[in-house]
């Protein structure tokens, strides 16, 4: 079993959210069997020195999509699978050089991905899935031409794609729900408004109806699970949650009195700011469509500003990202866009204990305990003092460990 041993790295101690001086890190296997202050008697088959940097947890991207390899929609649709699957084993492995050793998937058959991480075929993070979302028809995840051969002919037919499952009733999206679950899915998505990278929805079209989103929770609530919804505007929104949404992707226009619901109801919601920005600076250059640029248009500016209304209600924020294709190399500008708008303790406070819950994973993930996932980020970036610093991950990181496996070195 490979022993790797971390030694004299100033700790982030994700509970407190305070730093704990230095700390030596015993890592076998995948897991942390011991966190000391006096140097490990230990033989190690590999030694990192983190003297004079920082020691994190593995970061944790809680809105990441594999299966959209590419912003040109257009290439995406004609892609064979073959150039799909090395295109989302590509962005697997940058998500894990950039740092994040957890990624939580929100729309996309990425099963075959996991299997191949996990059998060693390619790197990655830890994947925890949504599997393919749930959309009406005419919805953000229906990507198909209404003169495309196969559209529906009857309300009860579910038509699918690499992103989504497009569904109409109660029926229907309790079947695809099912589905999902069986097959593996760790929690179920929905289609909750329209989108900016959709291509036929208005942005500010409300999706599905109370009876079918019900439909949808009693099954995620049978399982032991949540639903969550992609929703822009407070209608989408309001209505998502009062029939069983317990979390919010985006949420861009969130006003005062539906956060104050949703703090209610338990909600979180998931910021994915960095998106909106990168897509109107350089998706024309990567062949994003005039008409989603137009539809992304003051975005950007909505969603800083709900974070302050959520923030004021009680509203639990995640941390996520939303990049799609190529922009995702930009992944760690999130950090940079919300150290603007909140404390950096409030900011990691989003990824090591929001995220985590939204990952199912408490006692596993986001904390450097003995008994947890030997995922570790070593940065010379004090995280509290200047987390802005942590947009530059070839930079300011200075070694990635992943369950245990050393991804990133550059100690020496």
């Amino acid at each position: 079993m490979m022993r790797t041993v971390i030694t004299n790295g100033t700790l982030l101690d994700t509970e407190s959210m305070t730093l704990v001086g230095e700390r030596h890190l015993v890592l076998e296997g995948d897991r942390i069997v011991d966190v000391t202050e006096r140097a490990p008697d230990v033989e190690a088959d590999a030694l990192l020195d983190a003297r004079g940097r920082f020691l994190m947890p593995g970061f944790i991207d809680a809105h990441v999509h594999h299966v959209i390899t590419t912003m040109n929609f257009a290439r995406l649709l004609r892609m064979s699978a073959v150039e799909r699957s090395l295109g989302m084993a590509k962005l697997a492995e940058g998500n894990l050089m950039r740092g994040f050793t957890t990624v939580r998937d929100a729309a996309g058959d990425v099963a075959g991905l996991i299997k191949a991480i996990d059998s060693g075929l390619c790197i990655g993070p830890r994947i925890v899935r949504a599997g393919r979302a749930l959309s009406q028809t005419g919805g953000h995840g229906d990507l198909n031409d209404a003169a495309q051969a196969g559209a529906a002919t009857c309300a009860c037919q579910i038509r699918s794609n690499e992103l989504s499952h497009v569904a109409d009733g109660p029926d229907a999206v309790r079947l695809a729900a099912r589905a999902e679950l069986k097959d593996g899915s760790d929690f179920i998505k929905i289609m909750s408004s329209g989108g900016v990278a959709s291509p036929t929805d208005p942005f500010d079209a409300i999706q599905y109806t109370p009876e079918e989103i019900r439909a949808i929770t009693v099954e995620t609530d049978h399982r032991h699970t949540y639903t969550t919804a992609h929703a822009y505007q407070p209608d989408a929104i309001r209505q998502a949650i009062e029939a069983g949404v317990r979390c919010i992707e985006h949420g861009n226009l969130l006003d005062a009195p539906t956060a104050q619901r949703m703090a209610e109801l338990d909600v979180a919601m998931v910021p994915t700011l960095v998106t909106y920005r990168t897509m109107q600076e350089v998706g024309p250059k990567f062949g994003m469509p005039d008409s989603n640029l137009a539809k992304n248009q003051g975005v950007f500016e909505l969603g800083q500003r709900s974070i302050g209304i959520a923030r004021e209600a009680g509203v639990e924020l995640g941390f996520g990202t939303d990049l799609l294709g190529e922009i995702q190399i930009h992944q760690n500008t999130e950090f940079a866009i919300r150290a603007e708008l909140e404390p950096a303790a409030n900011v990691l406070d989003s990824m090591y204990r929001v995220n985590v819950r939204l990952c199912h994973g408490e006692g596993e993930i986001g904390r450097l305990q003995p008994g947890y996932s030997a995922d570790v980020v070593v940065s010379d970036i004090n995280p509290l003092d200047n987390l802005a610093g942590l947009a530059e991950p070839d930079a300011a990181l200075v070694a990635v460990i992943a369950r245990g496996r050393v991804i990133v070195d550059r100690t020496t």
